[in-house]
């Protein structure tokens, strides 16, 4: 495996762009060695899932596209963005216990944490930005 990796996929602000948003990282990350059906793998495409249905419900018209992005740093660290050209940065929004919304946020902060990761939130080209997860990559490799 090379030092350092990446992929990248551009995809429309549309629903079904979810699905194919996920399916790309699952291909990506069981090529890098990721192994299939482990809770590592399972938490990474929600997280990417939800980063995608964010891109596509909350920037209100203004990114008729979404990218994400993978970087494998150095076989340490595992880089998940998605990036969208609107440049409201995202925010959790309250959730009562009826809705059937607004927890996203929360569940990628809670696995990201729960990785030993972090989330952040940078700017991205054209005014938009970048939700970053980083995970540490040798925990999830020998997972």
């Amino acid at each position: 495996m090379a030092d350092n990796q990446e992929a990248t996929l551009t995809l429309p602000s549309a629903p079904a762009s979810v699905t194919a948003a996920r399916r790309h990282v699952t291909d990506v990350l069981l090529s890098w060695g990721l192994g299939e059906g482990t809770d590592a793998l399972e938490s990474l495409r929600l997280i990417v899932s939800e980063l995608a249905t964010n891109a596509v419900q909350h920037t209100c018209g203004q990114s008729p596209v979404f990218t994400v992005d993978l970087r494998l740093e150095g076989a340490e660290w595992l880089r998940l963005g998605v990036s969208d050209s609107h440049p409201r940065k995202p925010r959790r929004l309250p959730a009562s216990v009826q809705q059937d919304n607004g927890r996203g946020l929360a569940i990628i902060r809670a696995l990201t944490a729960e990785s030993g990761g972090r989330m952040t939130v940078a700017p991205a080209g054209e005014g938009g930005k970048t939700v970053w997860v980083d995970i540490p990559w040798m925990p999830l490799a020998t997972a």
